[in-house]
């Protein structure tokens, strides 16, 4: 049996599902996901970045309205039971939790915890990030001592 950690930032898609379900072929695979609902002030900024550098302008003049705070936790709690149904329904082994605080702290606890094999972050572009490596994998890739796939989301949900 192999053991992914799955680091996402919302619920996952069929098209994701499919993709980090097939990666092994046959073998199976027991998914740990973390999911850490939407940030603060500054995220905010660089999601209107990344949304400008992709035109989708509407979608940066809409970045005000994203959920903050305690809506951000309701709702990342029901992106991860969609995401752990989801993957449950492929056959797989889910289980996840949300991570609020320290995002790299938790991937490395859980990733020990679970003696994980590689960790997959399925993530939207977020180019500003990216390009000064400051990205959840490029920062993974130096604290978990396991493989880090990098993966971008299928479409939006």
């Amino acid at each position: 049996m192999f053991t992914s950690v799955l680091m996402i930032e919302k619920a996952l898609t069929s098209a994701d599902v499919e993709f980090v379900t097939t990666l092994h072929g046959d073998e199976g695979v027991d998914f740990h996901v973390l999911l850490q609902p939407r940030g603060d002030q500054a995220d905010r900024l660089l999601r209107a970045i990344d949304d400008v550098a992709l035109g989708e302008l509407d979608e940066a003049a809409r970045e005000n309205e994203t959920p903050e705070g305690a809506e951000a936790v309701g709702q990342g709690q029901r992106a991860l039971e969609v995401s752990l149904v989801a993957l449950r329904a492929t056959g797989s082994a889910a289980e996840g939790r949300l991570i609020e605080a320290h995002p790299l702290d938790a991937l490395k606890g859980l990733v020990d915890e679970v003696e994980a094999d590689e960790v997959i972050v399925l993530t939207d572009p977020h180019y500003v990030e990216e390009f000064f490596h400051r990205d959840w994998a490029s920062r993974a890739r130096h604290k978990v001592g396991v493989p880090v796939l990098k993966l971008f989301s299928h479409s939006k949900v």
